[in-house]
């Protein structure tokens, strides 16, 4: 049980700061930080901007775990911690939200400069509000709120910002746990704010496995009045596309943890082959996305995805290359019962007044990486699951309201 009075004092503090946290919305998506495979010259710049502002509201213990990359100017990768020290050393509480972003696609579907946060119908608009500043400004603000009580917890708070979580957490997460200082304790509590559903029901403890892949057909370019002189590279992509869809009988099972509760093998990116009409393209490149259960291993889906090459490459006479973008094998799922679990349960039902349920979900979070090295992670955030959108925004309610989930997690351990 936690101190009704005092969370109610915390509370208020919040919704006092509505303001303060769009000003920080508004701060931080006007400082794009977009990952260098995605075009982008990485995290440094938002992060320098995000201490900048934590600094400010009396934040003083910063740690640094910034990952070498010399693709981005900066030559780092960064990752930091804001923590508020604790009277318990047995445990401390994580909240980890990630700096970088998606790209904003295609200008013309947003309303506004998509680096230009403003607000409207009391949500505020932008590329990153959502993904993941909504919860980045909630947790910011939660741990605010204990400052400015003069609160000390009994577990340390840990807020840890990291960068890479779109492509890899290679140079995020990952690089963490590879360090030789162990930063997490198995006592701790985790939680990873980003997934979940508009009613703050969802609290995720388990990931379908993901592949990212890309196939490169090679035939051969001839005239398009002349196909007998080459070999369509376009077609014989179309039929393997096709073929693939055999995966879904061959991989049928069904998980009601998750929705979908299947696995999902999606083509999605298609790059331009020829630029004109009248010619027979001899290279064809194509990407899919496919999203496991846990059940089935991963190398076998490749296995499969391998013969059905085969059997293309023979009846069409190309080659097809395979290319693997990301791979995350399923992790072992968080317990329901995992104390970080039940005391979320607890905070979402005070603040929310909805009984959150575990489930799994087939987005891919840095909880993946921490659940394969024991540590029980758990995913939450009440979200309109906006993001990647064009005109994604964040209602400010969501912020409010998550900052006290928090809040209550904080006074709760």
């Amino acid at each position: 049980m936690i101190d009704e009075v005092l969370f109610e004092k915390v509370s208020r503090r919040i919704d006092a700061w509505r303001g303060d946290m769009i000003d920080l919305q508004k701060a931080l998506t006007a400082v794009p930080a977009v990952g260098p495979a995605n075009g982008g010259d990485g995290e440094m710049p938002k992060a320098r901007t995000l201490q900048k502002h934590l600094s400010d509201m009396g934040f003083t213990i910063f740690r640094h775990f910034d990952a070498p990359d010399p693709s981005v100017s900066d030559g780092l990768r960064p990752n930091f911690l804001a923590s508020i020290p604790g009277t318990n050393n047995a445990r401390s509480v994580w909240i980890i939200t990630h700096l970088d972003i998606v790209p904003p696609g295609e200008p013309g579907l947003w309303s506004a400069d998509p680096y230009h946060a403003y607000v409207k119908d009391d949500c505020v608009y932008g590329r990153g509000t959502e993904d993941n500043q909504q919860d980045m400004a909630a947790s910011i603000f939660a741990a605010r709120a204990l400052l400015a009580e003069g609160i000390v917890p009994r577990s340390t708070i840990n807020l840890l910002f990291v960068s890479d979580e779109e492509t890899s957490s290679e140079k995020g997460v990952q690089h963490l746990l590879a360090l030789p200082e162990k930063i997490f304790g198995s006592g701790d509590w985790i939680v990873a704010p980003d997934s979940g559903d508009s009613e703050g029901s969802l609290i995720e403890v388990a990931e379908k496995g993901i592949l990212w892949l890309g196939f490169k057909t090679t035939g051969k370019q001839c005239h398009g009045s002349k196909p007998q002189l080459g070999i369509n590279a376009f077609s014989a992509a179309s039929s393997f596309v096709t073929q693939l869809t055999k995966l879904r009988e061959i991989f049928d099972a069904q998980d009601p943890l998750f929705d979908p509760p299947v696995s999902t093998f999606e083509p999605t990116k298609k790059e331009a082959n020829v630029g004109n009409i009248n010619t027979i393209p001899g290279e064809d490149v194509f990407c899919m996305d496919c999203r496991i259960l846990p059940r089935y291993k991963l190398d076998d889906v490749l296995f499969e995805i391998e013969a059905i090459k085969r059997e293309v490459e023979k009846n069409h006479g190309v080659t097809i290359e395979i290319s693997i973008h990301q791979r995350v094998d399923p992790a072992p799922s968080t317990p329901d019962d995992a104390p970080v679990v039940l005391a979320l349960q607890n905070a979402v039902d005070r603040v929310y007044r909805v009984r959150a349920a575990a489930g799994g979900v087939g987005a891919g979070t840095v909880a993946a990486y921490l659940r394969k090295r024991g540590l029980p992670a758990a995913v939450w955030s009440k979200t309109n699951m906006k993001a990647h959108q064009p005109d994604e925004n964040c209602p400010v309610d969501n912020m409010t309201g998550n900052a006290k989930v928090f809040a209550h997690l904080f006074l709760q351990a």
